[in-house]
């Protein structure tokens, strides 16, 4: 899982690179599974329940599950692109949401308050941790900030199958406290705040697949595969 985590931050470091005005999706998305393969590893998303891609590319209301294709970046939009790899039948999860050209401060705010919200539900993590407080962490950060989380879509754990249990919301609900979940040592999340700048409902596109804010406002996605350690918490989708 490691290794496979490597393959997904070195993929993500080159959408970084890629994403810029005038390039198209479908060119990062090739680029992207070039990188992949050539490192050994397997795109997870593509054929997975029929998704016919190697990543996630959404632009600016999308909110995730947007998938690559002719359209152009554009000044001042903002693509979220979510990278799954599959190494030695081992998986690991990450996505970035990254601006395109000059974007308004109200939108660099957007996206620095939702990586800001992954990394201190991270921190906050280690064995005896319930699954609920990784939630409220989230939760309470972006909350406070004035942004809305998207409660219809979810982290999750992750190992040889991209979706294991649990599943990682990202606010605290009566069914999560009823259900919640001891993090262990050696427990493997894919962790992954998706927040809006409206009221974080959302509705699926006619493709069955990209998923928009209801009120077609911004919406950013960062996302972090962890294994929970003997003494806190392991980033895998790092460098």
């Amino acid at each position: 899982m490691r290794q496979a985590g490597k393959i997904v931050a070195g993929a993500l470091r080159l959408a970084r690179e890629l994403a810029v005005c005038d390039v198209t999706t479908d060119y990062i998305d090739t680029e992207i599974e070039r990188y992949i393969h050539g490192n050994h590893g397997l795109p997870m998303f593509k054929g997975y329940r029929g998704y016919p891609r190697s990543t996630c590319t959404s632009i600016n209301e999308e909110v995730v599950h947007g998938i690559p294709g002719p359209r152009r970046l554009r000044e001042g939009d903002i693509l979220s692109i979510d990278v799954g790899v599959e190494y030695k039948k081992y998986m690991a999860d990450g996505a970035i949401t990254v601006p395109i050209g000059k974007v308004p401060p109200a939108t660099k705010r957007l996206i620095e308050v939702c990586e800001k919200a992954l990394n201190k539900a991270i921190e906050g993590i280690r064995p005896g941790a319930m699954l609920s407080q990784v939630a409220g962490r989230i939760q309470e950060y972006v909350e406070g900030h004035g942004y809305s989380v998207v409660k219809d879509y979810a982290g999750h754990g992750i190992g040889r199958c991209m979706h294991e249990e649990p599943q990682v919301p990202n606010y605290v609900s009566e069914e999560l406290l009823a259900n919640d979940v001891v993090l262990l040592s050696g427990t493997t999340l894919a962790i992954e705040p998706m927040i809006c700048m409206g009221s974080g409902e959302t509705e699926v596109m006619e493709n069955k697949w990209t998923v928009v804010t209801k009120d077609r406002k911004l919406s950013t996605h960062f996302e972090h595969t962890v294994v929970v350690t003997d003494t806190g918490v392991e980033v895998l989708t790092v460098e």
